[in-house]
């Protein structure tokens, strides 16, 4: 095991390692930006270093930075997190070769599935559900778009290969719009992405977001943990995620993971990652797989009793996965919100000092968060400042506790979504459970403030 780690990132999620590293005995070095200097776990760190100012370019996306963080204070491994660097092949490749050891996937797993292209071709060879599309790039010829098109189906969308959060889509109904998207999504991929490389695929309009978690350790063991419904979003970004997915077939679900399963054997992936998926009409459609740790890792842990990311920790120092499949056991449910530091309804960006935090507490109640009182929310990162995670028996219960729970949290200071959370866990629909990716952009359209 290793005895001295570097923890490559902020927020919430490095909390979290630091709080792993400490149950398995390791030491953890934080690294910050100037930004982050009062943030709790750096006060925690038992070792910390300051990395840069406050831009993430010249500082948590800084591999040099990163990498000689490491090398001063003697650490052994480095675990990105998620954002920033995590699934940087380059920077995987960068900190195996300076000898360290990256608590992650290999350079080449993260290189195959970070590519939607070839991902979705590696998914086909391992039999995963894929969404009918072009088999790989597009043409550049229109004649050839356009047969693709007609025989796959309108309405279509047209995705860069090397895209992510929601950029470079197009969705194209009629073929006299479909050259016009193609280059147009094409000039936005090669200005984002510096890959101007595009696919197609057929649109589903009424999809749900569900995804499959997976573990697997360097000896070609692996397993899936359940799934889990992330389809409350807003602009393809997840608000409320929740475990297992509400009326989808347990049988099916077997069979998806355990394609999921076989994928890795044949890839060699290793740690942890997530294969989405949108489900629609009673099929699974694989859409990309995420090679990090996921930011909803919380409500799986809850129903299966399994320590994601320490399990991350334990098969990067090179330890067999401590369970088998049959050992996996699906309890109760458990629902996450997103804790943002925003307008609840109008989504504007909500930084500054919290004068008052008082995180909520119960039966079935967990929250991860690096914020307190007095704590400076920066206007430099992301506005997630916590997470509240609940647990219940039934899905009843815990949207109950949910409730609660997000009654009983206090904020001042700045502005937060627990409005917004607290209508939504009360919202008839979202009660029924199963609602698709496109049910919370509505919701906002009909509840204009």
């Amino acid at each position: 095991m290793f005895k001295k780690i570097l923890v490559a990132n902020r927020g919430e999620i490095a909390l979290r390692i630091q709080r792993a590293c400490r149950e398995l005995g390791i030491k953890a070095v934080m690294v910050y930006s100037e930004a982050d200097r009062e943030a709790k776990y750096v006060k925690l760190a038992e070792e910390a270093v300051c990395i840069g100012p406050a831009p993430s370019r010249d500082s948590y996306l800084s591999m040099p930075a990163i990498i000689s963080a490491a090398e001063v204070t003697d650490a052994e491994a480095i675990h990105p997190g998620y954002g920033f660097l995590s699934e940087n092949a380059d920077f995987a490749e960068r900190v195996e070769k300076s000898g360290f050891q990256f608590i992650g996937p290999t350079p080449e797993s993260i290189r195959i599935m970070g590519d939607k292209v070839s991902a979705k071709q590696a998914m086909i060879k391992a039999g995963v559900p894929c969404v009918p599309g072009s088999e790989g790039e597009l043409p550049d010829d229109p004649v050839q778009m356009k047969r693709i098109a007609k025989s796959v189906g309108y309405p279509v969308i047209i995705k860069a290969a090397g895209g992510g959060g929601g950029r470079g889509m197009r969705v194209v109904h009629t073929e006299a719009a479909l050259v016009n998207a193609v280059q147009m999504t094409k000039a936005e991929a090669a200005a984002a992405f510096n890959n101007p490389a595009v696919y197609m695929e057929k649109f589903l309009e009424n999809p749900r977001h569900v995804e499959i978690q997976i573990l697997a350790d360097k000896h070609k063991n692996a397993v899936y943990l359940g799934e889990r419904d992330c389809s409350m979003q807003r602009r393809h970004q997840k608000i409320i995620e929740e475990a297992p997915a509400p009326g989808i077939p347990r049988k099916l679900i077997e069979k998806v993971g355990a394609s999921c399963v076989n994928a890795c054997k044949k890839i060699g992936y290793r740690g942890a990652g997530t294969f989405e998926f949108l489900y629609q009409d009673g099929e699974f459609y694989f859409i990309e797989m995420n090679t990090r740790v996921q930011v909803e890792h919380p409500v799986t842990e809850l129903i299966t009793g399994i320590d994601i990311v320490k399990t991350q920790i334990m098969v990067a120092a090179g330890e067999h996965l401590p369970f088998t499949q049959k050992d996996i056991q699906i309890r109760g449910h458990a629902i996450e919100c997103r804790i943002n530091a925003e307008d609840p309804f109008t989504f504007v960006p909500s930084p500054g000092r919290i004068t008052m935090w008082h995180a909520p507490g119960g039966p079935g109640v967990r929250v991860d968060s690096h914020v307190y009182t007095n704590y400076f929310v920066p206007p430099n990162y992301d506005s997630m400042v916590g997470k509240i995670i609940v647990h219940g028996d039934t899905r009843a219960q815990a949207m109950a506790r949910m409730q609660t729970a997000l009654g009983e949290t206090l904020v001042e200071g700045i502005s937060t979504n627990i409005p917004l959370h607290r209508e939504l866990l009360a919202d008839a629909k979202f009660m029924e459970g199963g609602t698709n990716i496109h049910y919370l952009e509505g919701w906002m359209r009909s509840h204009k403030r």
